[in-house]
């Protein structure tokens, strides 16, 4: 199984740069000491020194050899600054608006990345999604082949094999309710993102229905993008729209969904809305022995990802890991 210790052996032969905004943060500092130590990934603290060196050392963190910067006490601000009008010109930018809004340390970081400074961000331990996820769409923007940013979960716990078992869930933290081509676009990338852990993809795209058992506008929306996300990638196995016991249960796929290459054996789920997605992912943690990553932001120019602000010291570590690998 692909799993951290070969994103861990990629990273020491071509180290990244993190942008982590809550400099000052317990955790952040606890993650940042234990990445340094590890010498494959170089953390930015963002922040001021004394105050992030005071906490580190007050908490017994050793953060020796991690960049600090104040967004106080930048060379390159005005260089900041003009970029971000200029990436904002339409929006009416200008260089009052900006000095306060770059002195936030999740667009002063957000502006690092895109003036490559940094290969990646972490935030979100204090600051909210959205207030991570508003800067990227402003700064780092989407691929030219993207219409969204979207989100998925890798979700992983050990089997009687001996080998992780790891799947994928999408959109859990995102898009509210994705419509066809959204659903498409989402899948793409959840395949792309999960076979950096090793997933041989199996799609399915979830519904209350399977195979027409049920008729309601949203079994539609399911088995148009079905249809087109099968299209769009013939040589990766996708089915819908499927109950979840049709996608994971052989015996069950066999009744539902007999014939199909995907049924009783998916492990890359669409969901409908974020409303299931995100009732699926915590069931799965919560009741399902997995241990849960993400939600890893999909479909921007660079890594930009978003912690939970319950996130422990070990889940910052593991994000920047998946952060960093993605760079």
């Amino acid at each position: 199984m692909y799993g951290f210790g070969d994103m861990i052996e990629k990273l020491k032969a071509n180290p990244k740069t993190i942008v982590l905004p809550e400099g000052s943060d317990p955790r952040i500092l606890e993650a940042a000491s234990r990445l340094l130590a590890g010498n494959f990934i170089k953390p930015i603290l963002l922040g001021n020194p004394d105050e992030i060196n005071k906490s580190a050392e007050s908490a017994g963190y050793n953060i020796r050899g991690a960049q600090i910067i104040d967004p106080d006490n930048f060379d390159k601000f005005d260089e900041m600054v003009d970029m971000f009008c200029e990436l904002r010109k339409s929006k009416g930018m200008t260089p009052e608006k900006a000095i306060p809004m770059l002195k936030q340390t999740n667009y002063f970081g957000t502006m690092l990345v895109k003036m490559g400074l940094g290969d990646c961000l972490l935030g979100g331990a204090t600051y909210s999604t959205a207030d991570t996820v508003r800067p990227a769409l402003q700064i780092i923007k989407t691929k030219p082949e993207n219409t969204i940013v979207s989100s998925c979960f890798i979700l992983v716990r050990p089997a009687a094999t001996g080998e992780n078992e790891v799947i994928a869930m999408a959109d859990c933290g995102i898009n509210i309710n994705p419509n066809e081509d959204e659903l498409v676009e989402i899948c793409g990338e959840t395949v792309g993102c999960a076979a950096r852990f090793g997933v041989d993809p199996k799609v399915a795209f979830l519904s209350f229905s399977t195979k027409g058992s049920a008729k309601d506008d949203t079994v539609s929306k399911m088995q148009n993008a079905t249809k087109k996300a099968q299209e769009k990638y013939p040589n990766i196995p996708i089915d819908g729209e499927l109950q979840f016991d049709a996608a994971v249960s052989p015996r069950v796929a066999k009744q539902k969904a007999p014939g199909s290459a995907v049924a009783g054996h998916a492990n890359i789920f669409i969901f409908p809305d974020i409303n299931a997605g995100n009732i699926g992912y915590k069931i799965a943690q919560r009741m399902g022995n997995f241990e849960a990553y993400g939600p890893i932001l999909l479909g921007l120019n660079a890594p930009i990802n978003d912690l939970s602000r319950g996130c422990n010291a070990l889940e910052v570590y593991s994000m920047a890991i998946i952060t960093a690998s993605l760079a």
